[in-house]
């Protein structure tokens, strides 16, 4: 049976997949197709907080890119119809001197990426967000930071893709890529395509995709166990590290990062501290009840930052891999499609390439 044929295939249907295939679906004429071993929101992005949050994403070029996508998602408020991007500053408290004086260091670095990051006095925390605990110091402040629907923002860019003419095929893993003259060939569960440019923007699981090219792609895992609220009274009015309150009044908890693998299960004791923490930032917290508990697994390059870019020595073949996926999927979905469409990218993307790690030993071809 002969394949079909695509111009870009992308590996991936979670918030950085489907924000590639979205920009990908504005361009006139290319024929894309979306694979993915699940469903949208099956995976990570459907087990999130969903901050956009910029102001301590260090160094500096980190936390440019950060707000380049920021930005970008008010444009997307435009595109896509409302997905519920809401700028509601962020707050990060701080309870010593040791933080406060980090803090300085965090203002300086993000000061070279225009990025407005304000040290506040115990009062003037108290001011902004009156709930929390007058144990803090201190705090930095963003009117960057907030939040963004991840049902709305998944849902919508998997629409507005296929109404620009986007394939996608769910439930069919990845069971094998090869390098042909034409570009790649994709083996699935359902069936083989072939494709003269591949995207991996797998998320977890790009790591193995990548092993079937022989290209490593260094991550590690790491599970994130969240607590939700009933509703309850305006407790916090923007984002506080650790939590956000919903417009219908509940609120997300979670602090808690794991190195358990792929194991997605909740835990008492886990559960138990982040609530005690919850209660320590903001005390009203400790009369709430807890209606019910979820974990999602996050996917973290080797040293933090974003695997972005062309593979050196593979040509066309692309990857797209963060934590923080939410934030960074405006911006790396437009500079994917501009790196696919055109070779290269509006602004300097090189050190997220993957070839970073190379010259620090950590990858084996």
């Amino acid at each position: 049976m002969k394949s079909e044929v695509y111009d870009v295939i992308v590996i991936g249907a979670g918030v950085i997949g489907l924000g590639i295939t979205f920009e990908l679906s504005k361009v006139p004429g290319l024929k894309t197709l979306t694979i993915d071993q699940g469903y949208p929101m099956s995976g990570t992005s459907g087990a999130t907080q969903a901050w956009v949050w910029v102001h301590s994403k260090t160094p500096s070029h980190y936390g440019r890119l950060s707000k380049e996508s920021a930005d970008r998602y008010l444009e997307l408020q435009d595109e896509l119809g409302d997905i519920e991007y809401i700028r509601s500053g962020g707050v990060t408290p701080i309870f010593s001197n040791d933080k406060l004086f980090a803090a300085k260091t965090l203002q300086d670095e993000m000061s070279k990426a225009n990025i407005p990051v304000e040290i506040l006095t115990k009062r003037e925390v108290l001011e902004l967000e009156p709930n929390l605990s007058p144990n803090l110091i201190g705090a930095t402040y963003s009117e960057i930071d907030g939040t963004i629907n991840p049902f709305k923002l998944i849902q919508r860019y998997r629409k507005q893709s296929e109404e620009n003419g986007a394939e996608f095929s769910f439930y069919n893993k990845v069971i094998g890529l090869e390098k042909t003259s034409f570009g790649y060939r994709v083996m699935t569960q359902k069936g083989t395509f072939e494709t003269e440019k591949l995207v991996i923007a797998a998320g977890l699981w790009s790591k193995d995709i990548g092993r079937f090219l022989d290209v490593e792609i260094p991550t590690y895992t790491s599970r994130g166990q969240i607590l939700v609220t009933e509703p309850t009274e305006r407790l916090i009015n923007r984002v506080i590290v650790g939590m956000r309150q919903l417009n219908n009044g509940i609120i997300l908890i979670g602090f808690s990062k794991e190195d358990v693998g792929y194991d997605r299960r909740t835990t008492l004791d886990i559960l138990q501290n982040s609530a005690k923490r919850a209660v320590e930032l903001v005390p009203k917290l400790k009369d709430v009840k807890i209606v019910r508990t979820f974990s999602g697994i996050r996917v973290i390059p080797d040293d933090g930052l974003p695997i972005f870019g062309e593979v050196p020595g593979e040509e066309n073949l692309y990857v797209a891999v963060t934590h923080s996926g939410m934030t960074l999927s405006a911006i790396l979905g437009k500079r994917m499609k501009e790196l696919v469409t055109t070779g290269q990218t509006s602004e300097q993307m090189d050190a997220y390439s993957v070839k970073r790690f190379e010259k620090r030993g950590m990858v084996s071809g």
